[in-house]
């Protein structure tokens, strides 16, 4: 079993709820024009994480067939009880458990920066089809703006925050996160010298605005929802990272000032009063053709 990414990188809330908003139908149309790809191919997902996009594609292509591989068996775990309907498989993305030329489609989501690019470029490469495609998406930034109510620190929040800073930083160095980082015009430089044709760029923008009045209720608060798992789960990864260096009573304090938080930026959504915080996330989709 390999729970490392799930342990001490992103809990599953995090990385669940997170992805359901980027990959809601809300966006649906963007993405489809974006993948070009056939609602009846074969399709991987190579880091599926939880399986929240996953979903999606099997929402927006109920033709095709959908798998989804990841490295962490919790993850899958939780995927599969998710979407029983669909195929999770515990696998490494370096070393995939599929024959030469089985797959129509590939994709990815932020998981070309973890692995070294032949390794990540190559395997997809061999599982391709001729003439299947290989969609790669990579966050590029964005903008992050926190609500008024949420953003001011208590002296407790700076104080742990400043004492465990390092132990984040070192547990990102130690699992190698995002060692292989490849810049806007690196990304398909290098899916050129790996052997993949027609390859293309797409930016799309993913605006989470929950006093957006484009949005129902019911997404707005899953964005201040999911924001307040993101928190949570970051709390909860502390005593793991930073054993010794957080006492419980601390950690059981700060959930509940979190929460808090979070509850009074409800109450001001549903009394109407805006805050626009937002979350402006710049997706990058890589496309190429075996």
């Amino acid at each position: 079993m390999d729970t490392v990414w799930s342990t001490y990188i992103q809990k599953i809330g995090t990385l669940y709820l997170s992805r359901s908003l980027r990959f809601s139908d809300f966006f649906k149309e963007s993405y489809i024009d974006t993948f070009m790809i056939d609602d009846k191919h074969r399709i991987l997902e190579i880091g599926c994480g939880p399986g929240a996009l996953t979903q999606s594609i099997h929402r927006w292509y109920p033709n095709a067939e959908i798998i989804g591989t990841d490295r962490d068996s919790e993850f899958i775990a939780f995927a599969s009880k998710q979407a029983a309907t669909i195929k999770f498989i515990q696998a490494d993305a370096t070393s995939l458990p599929f024959s030469d030329s089985s797959f129509d489609a590939t994709i990815s989501n932020t998981v070309q920066e973890h692995i070294e690019p032949s390794k990540f470029f190559g395997e997809q490469y061999r599982i391709l089809k001729p003439n299947g495609v290989c969609l790669v998406l990579s966050a590029r930034g964005g903008i992050n703006i926190q609500a008024p109510c949420i953003i001011e620190q208590t002296e407790l929040e700076k104080e742990i925050y400043k004492r465990t800073e390092k132990y984040f930083k070192e547990v990102d160095k130690k699992y190698n996160v995002c060692a292989y980082p490849l810049s806007e015009l690196e990304l398909p430089l290098t899916m050129q010298e790996y052997g993949f044709n027609n390859v293309s760029t797409s930016y799309l923008t993913i605006n989470l605005t929950p006093d957006n009045p484009e949005y129902t209720k019911e997404m707005a608060y899953a964005m201040i929802n999911t924001n307040r798992q993101i928190e949570l789960d970051n709390i909860d990864l502390l005593p793991l990272i930073a054993p010794k260096i957080i006492t419980l009573d601390e950690i059981d304090e700060l959930k509940q000032i979190k929460n808090a938080k979070y509850d009074k930026r409800l109450h001001l959504y549903d009394k109407g009063v805006k805050q626009w915080d937002t979350n402006m996330s710049l997706v990058m989709v890589l496309r190429g053709t075996k």
